[in-house]
C-alpha cells in the first residue's frame, strides 16, 4: 500500500504523520526536545538534536510500515528560526527560535522609524524580536565577529535539508517568515539586505513549496527505507495549519490554540495593516495568510497550574474546576503576557497582571479568568483581520481541542460557529497537500465531518465586556512594564 508522510518540525517536538490514500492516520511518531535558556531572553535548541528526531521519526514510521511504499514525505516547520553556519558547513550558533527575545529593544526602536515601517511593509513580518531579520541586526551590532565569520544564515528546515542532500535551499513559505524576502515578489530584498549588510551570497536559494529533492544513493544509510521517496519542503507549520484544517475558503479563520497561539486567514494576495499588527506571510502558489500569534498559549495554563497553584492532577480535571465559575470570572481579569507578546501588542516587555482580585474569588475562578483571557487575547486579533475580512466560520485546532468547555468559550467570544476538524494534526496533513500537489497526485482523501460548537449569545456579550476591560486594562498599565 502506498502512503504519504507529513513531518511538523515544531518547537518543543518533530512528528511524523503517515496518511493513507484516503487521509487516515496509520502511523504517528513524536520526538520531543528541549529549548535552552543560556542567558537572560535568549531561547536556542541544539539543531543537530531536531535533526536527529527528523530522521528518527522518519526511520520509526518506515520500520512501523515495513510491507508499504512511501511515495512522498513533506515538510511543515516552525517559522522564525535562526542558526549561523561557517564556511565549512559547521553550524557556529544553535538555533535561536521565535521565542528569544535578546532583540526586542532593537526592534522597539527601528518599528517607530521610516525604514522598520518600510520593511514592514516591504516584508509583512512585524518588526519584533521573533524575525530572524532583528535577530541579525542585534548580532552584527553586539556579536559583530560571529556575525562577519558566518558564511550562511539559515532555519532549521534548511539544516534539515542540506544535511539531507547537500543544497542550502528554503521555500517561499518559511522565507517570507524572516523579514528578509519581500512577500509580494518572493524574493530576497535588496533594500532590506543593504540595511543588514549581508547579500544573496549569504542566504539559501529560493525555492517553490512544491519543490521535490531525492537522497542520493548511499547519501544515508539511515534513510534507506527512503531511497525513491519524494521529499517535498512543503511550507510553515501556521500556513499549512490552515491548509490541512480546511480554512483556505472564503469567509474562515482559523484559530490554534497549543502552547502558544495563532489566528489567520487565506488571501490570494499579500496583504499588510497601516498599523502593523498583523504578519503576512507566503502559504503557497497564490495562496498567502494574514494574522497574528501570541507567545501565551496553554502555556499559561501551565505556569498557573504548576507554578502558582502547584496542582499536581490532570489536565482535564484542572480545566474542569472552571465550569463551575460563571462566565466572566466574578469580574477578575488575567493579563496573560508571562511571555512577552507578539500579537496583539507586539511588546516583548508586557507582563501578565491577575486584577480586581477580591476575597470572594478562588483558585477556580484564576484558571477560569485564564482560560478566558486566553481566548480574549485571541479574539484581540481575530477582531484586526476581521475588519477588512468577512469570517463566517472558525477552525479550531491544537491541544486545546480536546476541551468541549474551552472551545465553546472560544465560540461564545466570537459569536461564530466553531468547527474542530476531524483531522487533528492539520500542519502534516497540510504539508501532504502540497507534496501530492508536487508529485500531481489527484487527492481523494475520505474525512468525517468536523464536530461543530454554535455560541451562546448571553456569554458573548459579557465575554466582550470583559475583554474590552482586559484590552483598557494593558493600556493604562503598558508604561509600567
Amino acid at each position: 500500500m502506498d502512503y504519504y508522510i507529513g513531518i511538523d518540525i515544531g518547537t518543543t517536538s518533530t512528528k511524523a504523520v503517515a496518511f493513507s490514500a484516503v487521509g487516515r492516520v496509520l502511523v504517528q511518531q513524536s520526538i520531543s526536545y528541549s529549548i535552552k535558556h543560556p542567558q537572560e531572553n535568549r531561547s536556542e535548541q541544539n539543531p543537530h538534536e531536531i535533526l536527529e528526531a527528523v530522521i528518527n521519526c522518519l526511520n520509526n514510521t518506515a520500520n512501523s510500515l515495513p510491507q508499504d511504499n512511501p511515495v512522498l514525505i513533506a515538510f511543515s516547520a516552525a517559522m522564525h528560526s535562526l542558526i549561523l553556519m561557517d564556511e565549512n558547513d559547521h553550524s557556529i550558533t544553535d538555533c535561536i527560535i521565535w521565542a528569544d527575545n535578546r532583540a526586542s529593544e532593537l526592534a522597539v526602536e527601528l518599528k517607530e522609524t521610516t525604514e522598520g515601517k518600510s520593511f514592514y511593509y516591504a516584508s509583512g513580518v512585524p518588526i519584533h524580536a521573533m524575525s530572524p531579520f532583528c535577530k541579525l541586526c542585534w548580532l552584527k551590532e553586539n556579536e559583530t565577529s560571529l556575525f562577519l565569520n558566518a558564511s550562511k544564515f539559515i532555519g532549521i528546515k534548511e539544516f534539515v535539508f542540506h544535511r539531507l542532500f547537500g543544497k542550502y535551499i528554503i521555500d517561499t513559505a518559511i522565507a517570507s517568515a524572516t523579514g528578509l524576502l519581500n512577500t509580494s515578489r518572493l524574493q530576497w530584498d535588496e533594500n532590506i539586505l543593504n540595511y543588514v549588510s549581508i547579500d544573496t551570497k549569504k542566504l539559501s536559494a529560493i525555492v517553490p513549496t512544491t519543490h521535490i529533492e531525492y537522497l542520493v544513493n548511499n547519501s544515508t544509510n539511515r534513510l534507506s527505507a527512503f531511497q525513491q521517496t519524494a521529499f517535498v519542503i512543503g511550507s510553515s507549520d501556521g500556513a499549512l495549519a490552515n491548509l490541512g484544517s480546511g480554512a483556505t475558503v472564503e469567509g474562515s479563520m482559523s484559530i490554534t490554540i497549543g502552547t502558544s497561539s495563532a489566528v489567520r486567514v487565506v488571501k490570494k494576495q499579500a496583504v499588510t495593516d497601516n498599523s502593523m499588527r498583523t504578519f503576512c506571510y507566503h502559504l503557497s502558489g497564490e495562496q498567502y495568510i494574514t494574522g497574528g500569534a501570541s507567545n501565551n498559549g496553554a502555556i499559561v495554563l501551565q505556569w498557573l497550574k504548576e507554578k502558582i497553584l502547584q496542582n499536581s492532577g490532570p489536565y482535564q480535571q484542572f480545566i474542569n474546576t472552571a465550569e463551575s465559575i460563571h462566565p466572566g470570572s466574578n469580574g477578575l481579569l488575567l493579563l496573560p503576557y508571562i511571555l512577552g507578546e507578539r500579537a496583539p501588542l507586539w511588546n516583548s516587555s508586557a507582563r501578565g497582571v491577575f486584577w480586581n482580585l477580591s476575597i470572594e474569588h478562588t483558585a477556580a475562578h484564576m484558571v477560569r479568568a485564564a482560560l478566558e483571557a486566553i481566548v480574549y487575547n485571541t479574539y484581540s486579533i481575530g477582531k484586526i483581520l476581521m475588519e477588512k475580512t468577512t469570517v463566517n466560520t472558525i477552525y479550531a485546532n491544537g491541544g486545546f481541542a480536546d476541551s468541549i468547555f474551552w472551545v465553546q468559550l472560544l465560540a461564545d467570544m466570537f459569536n461564530l460557529p466553531v468547527i474542530i476538524p476531524s483531522m487533528e494534526e492539520s500542519s502534516a496533513f497540510g504539508a501532504v497537500i502540497i507534496g501530492l500537489q508536487a508529485l500531481e497526485i489527484p487527492a481523494s482523501f475520505d474525512l468525517p465531518e468536523g464536530k461543530k460548537y454554535f455560541p451562546n449569545v448571553t456569554n458573548h456579550a459579557i465575554y466582550l465586556r470583559q475583554c474590552n476591560k482586559m484590552e483598557h486594562l494593558y493600556e493604562l498599565v503598558k508604561k509600567e512594564f
